[in-house]
């Protein structure tokens, strides 16, 4: 495939690659990989978790227009009781880094280990505030999980789970208590599990 790209920019097809949604009790577990173009550098990325959402939300844009490539991808809710978490978020990379449009030189991951991929890799941990690639990724990861956890908060009401995305707060877990678990609750995490049982 012919992509009009100089010998400098193919010589930095380096894919960034991360996750938002590991330790919530709810939803699923959300990845990105991003190739960044360095002759269109974007300005201020940072991990994700250091960043206000109004900057996260403009940065998210920017990314998806300026990015030689990207791709957000996930593993649902059965694949994470399935699997256990860190193999789903290991799938979930293998998704996000499969699809994109222009295949990596290399895919730098968040964290202490790479999932298996179809091209080298390396795991970086604190990547996501140290490698700009892997900083696009988690907030391109973090904005679409957030919205997603929006969404789901309007379809099940009286969580909070606009506020806490999931994680399991004092007042997710009261509200777990009173109100029972949800189809989108990770059956396999302890709180969730536990009160499953005394059902």
């Amino acid at each position: 495939m012919q992509l009009g790209l100089d010998f400098t920019l193919v010589e930095a097809l380096v894919a960034g690659v991360d996750e938002v949604g590991r330790g919530p009790l709810c939803g699923a577990v959300v990845t990105a990989a991003v190739i960044l173009d360095p002759a269109r550098p974007i300005l201020g990325l940072n991990d994700s978790k250091k960043l206000t959402a109004v900057r996260r939300e403009q940065l998210f844009d920017e990314i998806c227009e300026k990015s030689v490539a990207w791709c957000i991808a996930r593993a649902e809710v059965e694949e994470i009781d399935q699997l256990n978490i860190l193999h789903a978020t290991m799938l979930a990379m293998q998704r996000a880094v499969a699809g994109l449009s222009v295949t990596p030189k290399l895919a730098l991951i968040d964290g202490n280990r790479c999932p298996q991929l179809d091209v080298p890799s390396a795991a970086v941990v604190k990547g996501d505030s140290q490698v700009p690639a892997i900083a696009a990724a988690s907030i391109l990861a973090k904005v679409s999980r957030d919205r997603e956890m929006q969404a789901l908060d309007l379809q099940y009401p009286g969580y909070g789970i606009a506020g806490h995305k999931g994680y399991p707060t004092p007042a997710h877990l009261e509200a777990l208590q009173r109100l029972g678990p949800t189809p989108i609750h990770r059956r396999s995490f302890a709180p969730v599990r536990k009160l499953l049982e005394q059902l």
